[in-house]
Parts: C-alpha cells; structure tokens; sequence
C-alpha cells in the first residue's frame, strides 16, 4: 500500500512526516512525498494506514539532520523521496556508515544539494542590501527592509546570520517564498511577498556606490572571477551594480594613472619612546 506523505515544502514538516513514517517502519518504495503548496487545492491528504505498531527505538544521527535541513531548502522534488530513503537506509536499514561513504548514490545526490543550497546561503549573506524606511518611535530603532531573490528556500537558514550582525536594528528581509523580521527580540517569519512590495532606492545606495568604488581596485580587476563571485543574476537587486560597466570601463585608463602617479616619500617615523622600543626589538629579532 502507498501512502501519501502530502507536506509544506520545508524541513520542519518533513522531520515530523519522515519520523511518523520511520515509526512504523515504512519503506521509502511505499511512499509518495508531495507538495503541499503546489497541489494542497488539487489533492487532499490521506489518512495514516500503518500496518505496524510504532517503533520509539529509532535514533537518527544529528549530522543527518543537518544534512537534511539543507537538502529541503532546494527545490528539487525528488529530495523528500532520497532523503527519506537515505533515512530508512541509515536507521532501519542498518547502515550506519552511510553518513561517511560520499560515493554512495543517494549521499553523493543529498551532499550535492546540500553544497549548492549553501552557496545560496552565503550568496544572501553577501548580497542582502538594507534599506532604510522609518522609524520607531516608541524605541528609537531604525527600521530596514531588504528585498532578495535566492535560487532555494534558504530565508529559515540565513536568518541567524543577521540577528546576530544586525541585532541594534529593526529589519525585514522579504523573498517571494518566506520573510523574515527582527524585532530585537525575536525572529518571526512570515509567506513570501513579491518585489513590489520592497522598498525603492533610498540614500543608502549611493553609501553603498560610494563604498564599493572606494574598494575597486582595477589593477586586481579579473572579470571572470567577479562575476563568479558576484553573479550578474543579483545584479538587478544591487545598487552598487549600476557603477560595475562603467568602474570595468574606466580601469585600464585608472591603472595607467596609478602607474605614472609618482611614489609618496616615505614619513619618517615619528620620535615617540614606545615606538623607538617596538623598533629595536623588531631590529633585534
């Protein structure tokens, strides 16, 4: 008999599923993962029919849930059915070295969207532009909101990065498939939003303008490796971006500048005691 494990597409309702299932012993064959978001009008949850008693013995190892904790965040609709085999193999199947044994076809493909899932991750670290949009005036906060397009399901797992970086601030950061806000006490997360509900340009771009064309070095500049860094997907969403053609257009005549520009004279170093010890201790080593 096949069940339909019908869930929201994120890792929390696929823990709670995928432990009922291990429970009672279900094999991954004798399951059919669905999306909910995708087809909740369309299909309608079946009822649990276990043909065994529930098994409270199973342990899962905490690196299988990190594991798996990045593996639901892509989108790839195959991953709730490997994962849960790879589950079933590692728990009741008996192979607890599964974890350690990348050439193995269901860890290699979990590892695979694991790793990609985290490029996202820090490409959203990296790439989220605040935007300033008021005032609390009850607190004194500012109040920021950030719009980004991540390629997985990323918001749950990116989030503590900014409570932590941000926590003086009050912020919203808003995809299209979840949000996320900081309060300065708690995270709340809510359903995704459009692009039209983010924030216009606000005088904090040209912050960012300034800032970047002050770090752009064109004797360094290698196209190639910026745009692998910085694809030009998040472009649209960068306001530094808008700068990007014109700094790559303008470095050869820059550099040929830094390379007539005669070298400063050395300062002497100032006659300071303490100075003069670092000196000749430096001097003696």
């Amino acid at each position: 008999m096949t069940i339909t494990a019908q869930i929201q597409p994120t890792f929390e309702a696929w823990r709670s599923k995928a432990r009922e299932l291990l429970r009672h012993g279900v094999a991954p064959e004798n399951v059919d993962w669905v999306d909910a978001s995708q087809t909740a009008s369309l299909l309608a949850e079946e009822p649990s029919c276990y043909q065994t008693t529930p098994n409270a013995s199973v342990k899962v190892p905490a690196d299988f849930l990190r594991l798996a904790a990045n593996v639901c965040a892509h989108t790839d609709e195959r991953r709730f059915d490997i994962l849960y085999r790879l589950l079933h193999r590692l728990t009741i199947g008996g192979e607890k070295h599964l974890l350690s044994m990348p050439s193995d076809r269901d860890m290699h493909q979990c590892n695979a969207w694991a790793r990609a899932v985290s490029r996202d991750i820090h490409k959203m670290h990296a790439f989220v532009r605040f935007r300033l949009v008021g005032l609390n005036e009850s607190n004194g906060r500012e109040q920021f909101v950030a719009w980004f397009e991540p390629e997985y399901r990323i918001t749950r797992l990116a989030a503590p990065f900014f409570e932590k970086r941000f926590a003086s601030m009050d912020w919203s950061i808003l995809t299209p498939d979840a949000c996320v806000s900081w309060d300065g006490e708690k995270l709340t997360f809510m359903p995704g939003m459009s692009r039209h509900d983010a924030p216009s340009a606000d005088a904090h771009d040209d912050l960012w303008r300034t800032y970047y064309r002050s770090i752009f070095n064109p004797a360094r500049l290698k196209v190639q490796a910026m745009q692998s860094e910085m694809p030009m997907k998040y472009w649209k969403n960068l306001p530094e971006a808008t700068i990007i053609h014109d700094l790559i257009g303008s470095s050869e005549k820059r550099v040929c500048t830094m390379i007539a520009t005669p070298e400063r004279p050395v300062k002497p170093m100032p006659d300071n005691a303490y100075l003069r010890t670092l000196h000749q201790r430096r001097t003696k080593s």
